[in-house]
């Protein structure tokens, strides 16, 4: 007997309420959909900033085509239940399913080669192969918008089970549907960003379809009377629920075995950080002497070891040559402690680095980090970071720079190594108010070098870079170049505050100071060099401001150029 005064909640209430919790939990799973595999397909298509909002672009607008589809469904309790079975088949297997296919497309020609004894030089190219990785390439796009349809049609089903419920369309309050899908969607990225990131994709893929499955249970059990030929949705149910274990047990090993093929060289190891996937291969060149190995970051390289002394040395020596001393050393960028190795040659005082990624700078510092052998990445920067005159911080440069300014510090040298601004993330490292932090920080007699991508591949970014810095109050800005055999012409950009510039600096030199086994005066003089013409254009070339995503849009353009997918604007000269 209930006691007087007791509320008492009516069974229609218990119903709405339990199906207000499946769409906020089924809410959340879209969310976490949607982050996936947009994540996913920046790392399998590598213009990682085109692959996340073109893949998040089109789950909304399908999502939108979902609602409408909605409608077409008679009975709203089987479409639901159907619903979800399909959501958790396709979420745990899409991310493979993706994999696959480019891997596919990367065999290929490799297949062909060895059937037709092909040699490498006369790979297969063109035609029906580009056609195929075309094809390809838009996959994580057809798949985000399956998913897109499928999540946009929950939220209308529900609606129509709630009217079914009340037996009455105006009590069924759609401000409660959108809130509480809301909240389920935010709760749904709150997991992604704490847990989920840093997870295999397809162990979160199977994770996430485990609750869609659970999901669509719980919806049967509650409305099992109002489902039609329930045998063969307990059947799907059972099927998916097999596909999902074998994915959440053997998914890590499979995506690893798809991911290895889409690289020439064997992978040694890799590694999910809560900012970035790390790789690293390994490749025989020459059995007399060490492989090869490979550093990439979501798909990029960062340096091959047989060549990346000359990356690191351009990087390094002409600023650390150009400034009157080299006691206090600041490094932006540079967790694979390369470029801080060939700085200690220098024998400062003290060197201060800045990184965003504490388990990259883990990689390459703590031998067994990540349960991995980097032995030899440890080795390459001959344990840089062991020596107790570095000072490494965590977090965004564009931030951590300002505890620097508020404690007045400077510096005899600033060198910076971060990754192109291939990201708009990243636009804001490049803009002229973080020079102008920098400038700062520099001491008046020193000099600051700024990593600043391929004047071949990426000429307008490269002359961006260089007005940018300029126009960020330094006296002196000039830019140069390097061959780099892993990434082909590559540049940089050198600064100071005052009296001569860094290149007449250099030429005054008697000697170059350190002896680092590659580096020659001559050597860097010539790479102030570029062919006639070079800067003709740089008066229509922009400066990059805060906000402005102007070298984030060169960078783009420049290589999609040089890849040959660029189409020119109307009016745009060749």
């Amino acid at each position: 007997m209930v006691p007087t005064g007791s509320p008492m909640i009516s069974p229609q209430r218990r119903l709405d309420l339990a199906v207000l919790v499946i769409l906020a939990i089924g809410a959340g799973c879209g969310l976490v959909y949607e982050y996936l595999l947009s994540h996913y397909a920046g790392r399998v298509l590598g213009a990682v900033e085109v692959a996340i909002f073109g893949v998040i672009t089109v789950m909304m607008v399908f999502m939108g085509v979902g609602s409408f589809l909605a409608r077409k469904v008679s009975n709203p309790y089987v479409g639901f239940a159907w619903l979800e079975v399909l959501l958790a088949l396709l979420g745990s297997t899409s991310v493979l399913l993706i994999g696959g296919l480019f891997s596919l497309s990367e065999l290929f020609p490799k297949i062909l080669m060895e059937t037709f004894s092909i040699t490498e030089d006369l790979r297969p190219t063109g035609g029906l192969i580009e056609t195929a990785r075309t094809i390809v390439t838009l996959s994580p796009y057809v798949v985000g918008a399956i998913l897109g349809t499928m999540i946009g049609m929950e939220i209308p089903l529900i609606g129509e089970i709630r009217a079914k419920i009340f037996d009455n369309a105006l009590k069924n309050n759609a401000g409660a549907i959108y809130g509480i899908d809301y909240i389920g969607a935010g709760i749904g990225a709150s997991l992604w960003l704490a847990f989920m990131l840093a997870m295999d994709v397809s162990l979160a893929g199977a994770v996430t379809a485990s609750v869609n499955l659970l999901l669509g249970i719980a919806f049967f059990i509650i409305f099992r009377r109002e489902i039609r030929r329930p045998a063969a949705l307990l059947g799907a149910y059972a099927l998916t629920g097999i596909v999902i274990l074998q994915v959440y047990d053997k998914g890590a090993d499979w995506s690893a075995s798809i991911e290895d093929l889409l690289y020439r060289d064997q992978v040694l190891f890799r590694v999910n950080t809560d900012h970035q996937r790390l790789v690293v291969t390994e490749r025989m060149m020459d059995p007399a002497k060490p492989t090869v190995l490979s550093f990439y970051i979501n798909g990029r390289m960062q340096f091959a070891s047989n060549d990346e002394h000359i990356y690191h040395a351009m990087l390094t020596y002409p600023a650390l040559a150009a400034s009157a001393r080299q006691k206090k050393i600041l490094i932006i960028g540079g967790g694979d402690g390369l470029a801080l190795r060939d700085v200690l040659r220098w024998e400062p005082k003290s060197v201060t680095l800045l990184d965003l990624d504490e388990d990259l700078v883990r990689l390459f510092r703590d031998e067994g980090s990540g349960s991995v052998n980097n032995a030899r990445l440890i080795a390459a920067n001959n344990r840089a970071f062991s020596d107790p005159r570095i000072e490494t911080r965590f977090g965004d440069a564009f931030l951590t720079v300002n505890a620097l300014l508020r404690n007045e510090e400077v510096f005899d040298t600033i060198i910076v190594d971060l990754p192109d601004p291939s990201h708009p993330d990243l636009n804001k490292l490049y803009s002229a108010r973080f020079y102008a932090k920098l400038n700062a920080l520099l001491a008046g007699d020193g000099a600051m070098t700024v990593q600043s991508t391929s004047p071949y591949h990426a000429k307008k970014t490269f002359i961006s870079i260089g007005k940018t810095v300029r126009h960020s109050g330094f006296l002196h800005v000039e830019q140069y170049h390097a061959n780099v055999p892993s990434f082909g012409e590559w540049g940089w950009t050198i600064a100071v505050k005052n009296g001569n510039s860094a290149r007449d600096r250099i030429a005054e030199l008697k000697s170059p100071p350190v002896d680092d086994k590659w580096t020659t005066k001559g050597l860097m003089l010539a790479a102030f060099e570029f062919e006639k013409g070079f800067y003709d254009d740089q008066e229509a070339i922009e400066v990059n401001r805060l906000g402005t995503m102007v070298v984030y849009r060169y960078h783009h353009n420049d290589w999609r150029r040089d890849m040959g997918i660029y189409q020119l604007a109307e009016g745009e000269d060749h």
